[in-house]
């Protein structure tokens, strides 16, 4: 065999055990009228009038791309428009904006800690911060998934320049959160940089929709935080906001995933502008959301299914096998209704799952057909 062929041939084996193992990946068109329990919408903005004016008017005003990296002439004013609106609503000084949420991860990450320094690190931290951390010479730990005790007793131990402590605010794939207040009494004492990733609680929680941060009013403690607009905003990109100029000018001066990319579009600054002001003027919507995840949560739980206990917009049933959660995403699809099997590697092997993912705009009708499938399921089984 050529070194050519081996190298298709290793393609092919590899591939033939993810289809073994249940674990294949495959893009597939999401047709329309489904259902939709699988995306990061929300609240329902990406289709909403007001947000897709908002990306007519800078796209007309600026053009369809930004043209170049930001430290050339990609920077626009839609662009800092959108910064300053976040800024204020974040209560934060300092800012600057990424082209998703993945590079502004990696940024935060391959730059800010040095080789001297610790990070301690939630377990379930995104894989956009656990891949950069792995690739990474800087010593980092992770500390029991929203033990905070266990992070303390890390914290006592510590002797290096610097500690970064990161979490989520709702976790992606759990549905679950830390006690923000805990954590910050944490910083009091200890002293350490606090980096807050709030991708999924912005336009969730929050008087304002700003985060969870926001909710449990620690926001001024947060010393870098990273948001997404692709997710409630209904657009895409992704901010890194702070107190304090010299991360955002640190992050400016050596972060190539800023320096050397072509900037965000206008039309997705345009788009999350106006995607702030619906969030901040409708807190019924949120409200709302909640509501019903408990109403979901509580009739899965009285069925019999392993949830994770929360009151987020993410209710992950808990399979522990990954053939049973690709049949059961199946089932639901031919039945009208997207629902993501979630597998190895995006959560631990015995953890696999079905994750639903709530929106404002679903139903009681359509909660009750999505319950009476589940209980459908339920009695074949």
């Amino acid at each position: 065999m050529t070194n050519y062929e081996l190298f298709y041939s290793r393609l092919q084996k590899d591939l033939s055990t993810r289809r073994e193992n249940n674990l294949y990946r495959e893009t597939r068109l999401s047709p329309e009228g489904l259902i939709d329990l699988s995306s990061n919408d929300y609240l329902q903005l990406r289709t909403h009038p007001a947000v897709l004016e908002g990306a007519r008017k800078a796209t007309e005003t600026y053009g369809a791309g930004s043209g170049a990296s930001p430290l050339l002439t990609g920077f626009k004013p839609c662009h800092q428009a959108l910064l300053d609106k976040i800024l204020a609503w974040k209560s934060k000084k300092f800012g600057m904006l990424f082209n998703t949420g993945f590079m502004a991860n990696q940024a935060v990450f391959s730059h800010l800690p040095q080789k001297n320094d610790l990070i301690l690190a939630d377990r379930l931290i995104h894989h956009s911060i656990a891949q950069t951390l792995n690739h990474s010479k800087v010593r980092f730990k992770r500390y029991l998934h929203l033990d905070l005790e266990h992070l303390e007793r890390e914290l006592k131990k510590t002797q290096y320049d610097t500690v970064f402590v990161v979490t989520e605010s709702i976790f992606s794939m759990d549905g679950d959160y830390p006690d923000l207040k805990h954590l910050a009494k944490l910083k009091e004492k200890y002293g350490f940089v606090w980096i807050l990733d709030e991708a999924h609680g912005v336009g969730v929680y929050g008087a304002s929709g700003a985060g969870l941060a926001e909710e449990m009013g620690v926001g001024s403690m947060v010393d870098v935080m990273i948001g997404t607009l692709g997710k409630a905003l209904g657009s895409m990109g992704a901010y890194v906001i702070s107190d304090r100029s010299e991360i955002i000018e640190f992050l400016t001066n050596t972060a190539g995933e800023y320096i050397f990319s072509t900037f965000l579009c206008p039309s997705a600054a345009g788009a999350a502008h106006s995607a702030i002001d619906l969030v901040i003027a409708d807190s019924d919507k949120r409200h709302s959301l909640r509501e019903k995840s408990l109403v979901l949560r509580q009739a899965l739980v009285k069925m019999g299914y392993n949830l994770i206990e929360s009151d987020s917009q993410i209710i992950p049933i808990v399979l522990n096998d990954a053939g049973q959660a690709l049949r059961m995403s199946d089932y639901f699809y031919d039945e009208g209704i997207q629902i993501g099997a979630i597998r190895f590697p995006t959560v631990p092997k015995g953890k696999e799952r079905l994750r639903l993912s709530l929106h404002s705009a679903i139903s009681t009708e359509q909660i009750s057909i999505i319950l009476k499938l589940f209980q459908k399921w339920k009695s074949k089984t």
